[in-house]
């Protein structure tokens, strides 16, 4: 079977015991290097990935893909929902109303945003039903003034199912005694824990006690839509708006919660950058190695200069011979991290029911996400590779230019 020369002896010199054991050590030290900066390059991409896609189902489950309201109140919001399904991006639509003002209960006082919603359209664009940790999102009835809090929302005011509390409204009425704010009691029917900063932030009522509240009567103010892809939620706004009337305005995900995503895509490139420079490092000491091996090679180079071997054949040999150590550790790496960004989840919840320690209390879900892509395995595969070729030039070009009488003249 033909083989060339230069990958024939390149792949000897790999395999074969070096006399120089601090130069095998060196090459070791290259493998693991890559190996382990390959494989936390993954693992820490996919738990980035991780949390994007924690961010997208929680608060983007919770929050609206994107909302047409109008300056004024209106009644035929069913026709409206019929056109904006025309277009194909288009998944689900629901009715609201929104105010905000301050619940008390309890001595404790918090501001709250409370939204007007009709349960029945709103399982359709929203995962609050999936998410309900007491009561139900059906118990909130027209005309019994019921309530659903987020879990945060009910601890700070010490609140539970069935419990009464106060909603202060920004809006003055004049009596007898004076200018006092408008108060109104309702009753906590549900409660529920998406694990996000809504929880804190975000209370439901039934639409129609929503439009006694501002006085719009069986009127909304605007529709929720819920898209097929969230990032197609411009073009589609522009596209509905056109042929409605210019009193209609539209809102999306991304001028309420747009920078919380913006950052993380930022902070997963910023750490991919840096945790590259973990396996430049790596590639760094295959240079170093290879060019021990050039110096302790010296006497075989020139032998093979000799016998006929030109400049262009000792360069392919020591650049196979970087190349097999940068294929091995980056395949090491790969296998590694997927391994890692597969069971680290698990692995890390294994820790916290050893030690007993709560490592994801101060963040919006209690454990570790991870989502391996493979498109950034690819990604950190080519890059360690690319890394490891480039470090092979130099000390295969030094190879090169070893003159067979100076190598031999103390040998």
């Amino acid at each position: 079977m033909f083989k060339p020369v230069s990958l024939l002896i390149g792949l000897r010199y790999t395999r074969a015991k070096r006399r120089n054991h601090f130069i095998s050590f060196i090459s070791l030290t290259s493998i693991i290097g890559l190996v382990l900066g390959v494989a936390v390059l993954i693992t820490v991409l996919s738990v980035f990935n991780g949390f994007d896609r924690e961010l997208k189902n929680r608060i983007l489950g919770m929050v609206p893909h994107a909302t047409i309201s109008s300056q004024q109140p209106f009644h035929d919001w069913p026709k409206l929902a019929e056109y904006a399904k025309h277009n194909p991006e288009v998944l689900a639509v629901a009715p609201f109303s929104q105010l905000q003002g301050m619940i008390t209960a309890n001595g404790q006082v918090t501001g709250a945003l409370i939204s007007g919603i009709d349960p029945v359209y709103e399982k359709q664009v929203s995962i609050i039903h999936h998410h309900m940790a007491q009561g139900h999102l059906d118990s909130l009835q027209a005309n019994t003034f019921g309530i659903v809090l987020g879990e945060g929302l009910a601890n700070n005011l010490g609140v539970q199912l069935g419990d009464k509390l106060t909603l202060v409204l920004p809006e003055a009425a004049v009596s007898p005694a004076g200018v006092i704010p408008r108060f109104k009691r309702f009753t906590v029917v549900g409660i529920f824990k998406v694990g996000a900063d809504v929880d804190g932030m975000l209370a439901y009522i039934h639409i129609a006690d929503a439009g006694k509240l501002l006085r719009i009567g069986d009127q909304v103010q605007g529709v929720r839509l819920k898209l097929h892809d969230i990032f197609q939620s411009r073009p589609v706004l522009l596209d509905l708006l056109s042929q409605l009337p210019s009193y209609f305005e539209a809102r999306d995900w991304t001028q309420t919660h747009g920078n919380l995503f913006s950052a993380i895509q930022m902070e997963k490139a910023m750490m991919g950058l840096l945790l590259l420079l973990i396996v430049a490092v790596a590639a760094f000491n295959i240079v170093s190695s290879l060019v021990m091996v050039v110096t302790d090679k010296k006497a075989d180079i020139a032998i093979l200069r000799t016998l006929g071997a030109s400049p262009q054949t000792i360069t392919r040999i020591f650049m196979v011979q970087g190349a097999v150590i940068g294929l091995v550790g980056t395949l090491g790496g790969v296998l590694l991290g997927v391994t890692l960004a597969l069971n680290i989840s698990d692995f890390i919840s294994w820790v916290e029911q050893v030690t007993g320690a709560s490592l994801f209390d101060a963040y919006f879900i209690n454990y570790l996400p991870s989502e391996l892509d493979w498109n950034d395995v690819a990604w950190v595969s080519f890059m360690s590779a690319l890394l490891s070729f480039l470090a092979t030039i130099y000390p295969a070009r030094r190879a090169a230019k070893v003159q067979p009488a100076e190598a031999l003249r103390y040998e």
